[in-house]
């Protein structure tokens, strides 16, 4: 699909993978509404980049419709939805005082990645699916997993649920929406360099880059963006889920 001219949803896009994501989009001359649960942390990555910031919860029905209407109030129907908002809090199943996991821990993380990731698909979908094809498409969405969603490790019994879920529905999805000319396909990143890592000692930064293969380094988001920019461009890619990862295969801990 033609990104240049086209109206573009990217969640998370106030920082890390999102953010870059929508800086790329923008740079191709897309109009992008750049979605956030931090509203400031969107309004600044749209100024920056000439786009529409909309608050948005992505687990939230009404929260999401309401940033689809703002969207499409600034800039039109979406051809390209980019969804990158996620959560990686850890959970344990048995804590260290031997109690169980309270249950919420795990719903959040479902609610937020799974749930969340469906609910923007659902919407984008029902528009796309109204609008003229252009080249023969009327919309490309591309969903964010991990490769935890294959190799999960201790504590990331929740987030490897939640990345696992997106990975799995990306082809039926893609199956159904096939007759809608609107493909689906899916990002699995490995470690990269996200906000919540940028807060880590470089010590344990340096000692994350080295555990992949080649190159032994951690992820540039602009590596991740420039994959679902090309994903958007390239008409014949559909129902993957493709790694980003350096042949990273992690460990259990």
């Amino acid at each position: 699909m033609k990104i240049s001219g086209a109206a573009a949803i990217v969640t998370g896009g106030g920082s890390g993978l999102g953010r870059a994501t929508a800086e790329a989009l923008a740079e191709r001359g897309a109009r992008v509404a750049v979605a956030d649960l931090n509203q400031a942390a969107a309004e600044a990555v749209a100024k920056a980049i000439g786009g529409v910031a909309v608050a948005c919860d992505v687990g939230g029905e009404a929260s999401a419709a309401e940033a689809f209407a703002k969207a499409e109030a600034a800039h039109g129907p979406a051809r390209i939805l980019v969804n990158c908002a996620g959560v990686g809090s850890p959970v344990r199943i048995v804590g260290k005082d031997g109690a169980p996991t309270p249950l919420g821990d795990f719903e959040k993380v479902i609610r937020v990645n799974l749930i969340g990731t469906f609910n923007m698909i659902r919407l984008a979908a029902a528009g796309m699916a109204t609008l003229e094809p252009i080249e023969g498409e009327r919309g490309v969405i591309v969903s964010t997993a991990s490769v935890a969603a294959f190799e999960g490790q201790v504590g990331q019994s929740a987030y490897s649920a939640s990345k696992g879920g997106v990975a799995a529905m990306t082809l039926p999805i893609a199956r159904e929406l096939a007759r809608n000319a609107i493909r689906v396909n899916t990002i699995a990143p490995g470690i990269f360099m996200t906000p919540m890592l940028a807060g880590l000692r470089e010590d344990f930064q340096a000692s994350l880059g080295a555990s992949v293969p080649f190159p032994s380094r951690l992820g540039a988001p602009s590596e991740y963006a420039a994959l679902a920019v090309h994903i958007v461009e390239n008409g014949y890619i559909n129902g993957e889920t493709i790694r980003i990862d350096g042949a990273l295969r992690m460990a259990p801990r």
